[in-house]
């Protein structure tokens, strides 16, 4: 008998699977409850086919929450990815699992993009969703099959990238000052984000190397810097070097009316970086591991600005040997 009377109420004792399988064991103040248990465990963690399993009647909402208790708390951006995700259950009108299905995702998708957001927002957003049913699946809070899987991702426009030509890179620095004139150039030296170079403290520079730690993938990186510019931003204190001055850049970049792409803000110093750095004759995979890509794919935007780059067009076409 898998239900049993124990001292101040009820105990589950029960194996879904035959008596080889997993065994589950829970105590109940009623015997109701102890019975609701019992008929989840056998709709849900049985192998028997023909058994049809109960609808997951819990909110959307209620599995975000499991999520960001069993992994997103761990997660560098799992606060931020917790609120983007509370949003998208909301323009879902905060459907129970059950009703999370590939045709009302899909139709949310397309709800999402006339009301013009970009389709690589929506593939983020996608991403963000699948992870709150793959997270719990693997920590047996999910039992139903994911309802995200074989979503295929949105076609996207391949982002514009703009950065500056050598010229209007000694026009900037000229009109910068300041903090914001120092994390610019370590920007330039190093292919950082404005957020790693302006974080950095004292301590993450030893022998002529920065070291970068709050990075987007969390992984640190180590980049070589110019004597000049160690000795221009190295105070010999330990702590922070700079002061928060991205809106004092920012305004200032605007200022010089450079033609960028809409929307690029401090991210056109790491562009013009990798940019010049390829034109210059360097290689794509010391690229990748500079500007911390998790896979050369990342970095093969660079590539075609590489001197040399299909030059085998040139000496290998058919009507170059005739």
């Amino acid at each position: 008998m898998s239900i049993k009377s124990i001292k101040n109420g009820y105990e589950v004792d029960c194996r879904p699977q035959g008596r080889d399988g997993k065994r589950y064991r829970k105590k109940f103040a009623t015997k109701a409850e102890a019975q609701q248990y019992e008929r989840h465990l056998l709709a849900t963690r049985n192998n028997k086919e023909w058994l049809e399993k109960p609808q997951d009647k819990r909110s959307l909402t209620e599995l975000i929450e499991l999520w960001f208790f069993h992994h997103g708390q761990y997660l560098k951006r799992g606060t931020r990815d917790k609120v983007i995700l509370e949003l998208m259950n909301k323009e879902m009108g905060y459907p129970k699992a059950y009703q999370i299905t590939a045709k009302r995702f899909s139709e949310y998708r397309a709800s999402a993009l006339a009301k013009g957001n970009k389709p690589s927002t929506i593939n983020r957003n996608s991403n963000r969703l699948s992870s709150v049913f793959t997270a719990l699946i693997k920590v047996d809070e999910f039992h139903a099959e994911h309802p995200l899987k074989g979503i295929a991702k949105l076609k996207e426009q391949p982002t514009e990238m703009g950065f500056l030509s050598k010229d209007e890179i000694r026009h900037l620095l000229s009109v910068l000052r300041g903090d914001h004139l120092k994390v610019a150039k370590v920007c330039l030296s190093t292919g950082a984000r404005w957020g790693e170079a302006q974080n950095l403290r004292g301590s993450d520079i030893v022998n002529g190397t920065v070291t970068f730690h709050d990075t987007k993938n969390g992984k640190n990186r180590s980049i070589p810097i110019s004597p000049e510019l160690y000795q221009e931003i190295y105070t010999g204190k330990s702590g922070r070097l700079f002061k928060d001055c991205y809106g004092a850049f920012y305004s200032m970049l605007r200022e010089q009316n450079f033609d960028l792409p809409k929307g690029q803000g401090a991210h056109v110093l790491r562009h013009t970086f990798a940019s010049h750095f390829m034109m210059n004759g360097g290689n794509i995979l010391t690229l990748q591991k500079i500007l911390g890509h998790g896979t050369v794919l990342q970095t093969m935007r660079y590539a075609h600005l590489s001197p040399d780059y299909l030059n085998e067009a040139l000496t290998l076409n058919p009507l170059s040997t005739i």
